[in-house]
């Protein structure tokens, strides 16, 4: 039986350990101690928590899970789809967003025009040029 530890947990999750021990503290994912009285997780427990923390998205009060602070709240106003990947534009207020992603992620969203959206935006490059 595959097991990990509650860092090891946290890494997988993509969360800090304080994070993961606090889950677990909450009873929203199962731990065992072994001899040595470390806590560990089942690997199949791990794993249904990992697709329902994916699926959840949201917190109780519909507050979204995100590191991103640039949300551009707005209107689709265009999607073209391909075989694989799709573009979809977003008028945030005064903004034009437009984003390329999988096709699959505009279906499984029900992305199409006139539908609210909000673009987030994450970067670690910006660049600034002389006007």
């Amino acid at each position: 039986m595959q097991h990990y530890t509650i860092g090891q947990a946290a890494r997988l999750l993509g969360v800090s350990p304080d994070t993961a021990r606090r889950w677990a503290d909450a009873g929203r994912v199962a731990t065992y101690r072994e001899d040595s009285g470390r806590r560990l997780i089942d690997g199949r427990d791990l794993a249904a928590f990992a697709v329902e923390l994916g699926q959840g998205g949201q917190d109780e009060d519909g507050t979204d899970h995100t590191s991103v602070r640039n949300a551009f709240p707005g209107i689709v106003t265009a999607v073209k789809l391909g075989d694989v990947a799709a573009q979809v534009e977003i008028q945030a207020g005064p903004h034009r967003l437009v984003s390329l992603l999988t096709r699959e992620a505009v279906e499984e969203l029900g992305l199409e025009v006139g539908v609210r959206a909000t673009a987030r935006v994450k970067s670690t490059n910006v660049h600034v040029d002389l006007a």
